[in-house]
């Protein structure tokens, strides 16, 4: 598994804003305190896997939470993508950010998460996926005020030869991934 982290806090980068809304009535669920909304989310109704891993970084064993959310397939292979030899590609991405409300404000601490977690990857069985965490700027709006933290975007592709090939790989990459996230928070926990 191709396992890499970046920092992305430049002024044109993505940012989000927690509690956000969307159009056609999309909007931010807290999961974490009304687990029962994961089925208001058309991703985790649409795609089983993506709504299994929201429920576990939702849980309350879980050191992160989930912001938004996104699932597709496509047989556009970029370049840096040709080295796992495949025509398909299943990715989707999620927004994290840590429950701990005062370490979202803590970039260090983002950057350390990011970096064992991708280390942990690297050390997971070859298979033909990629997961990507890239630390982005976040606004919280807390009461009447907003306050400038950080999340993480988290891209998971799995690659095959066609949707269903693709698609198992990148569900085993996911599982993978909510494996290396809870080995982060047990040993986080425990110092």
């Amino acid at each position: 598994m191709e396992a890499d982290f970046a920092v992305e806090l430049g002024p044109e980068e993505e940012t989000l804003e927690v509690p956000w809304a969307g159009p056609a009535g999309l909007r931010y669920y807290d999961l974490k305190k009304q687990p029962e909304l994961l089925l208001q989310i058309e991703e985790a109704r649409r795609v089983p896997e993506l709504g299994e891993f929201l429920a576990a970084m939702n849980s309350a064993a879980s050191c992160v939470e989930t912001a938004k959310c996104d699932a597709w397939v496509s047989c556009e292979i970029n370049p840096e993508e040709e080295i796992f030899g495949a025509s398909c590609k299943f990715g989707s991405y999620v927004d994290l950010i840590f429950s701990d409300a005062a370490v979202r404000f803590l970039l260090p601490q983002h950057e350390k998460w990011a970096r064992e977690v991708t280390r942990l990857l690297k050390a997971a069985p070859e298979m033909p996926s990629a997961a990507e965490f890239l630390i982005r700027r976040c606004y919280f709006h807390e009461n009447d005020a907003v306050r400038e933290g950080f999340y993480f975007t988290f891209y998971l592709f799995g690659y095959g030869d066609d949707e269903d090939e693709a698609r198992q790989h990148w569900s085993i990459a996911l599982k993978l991934v909510g494996n290396a996230i809870r080995q982060w928070a047990a040993r986080t926990s425990k110092t």
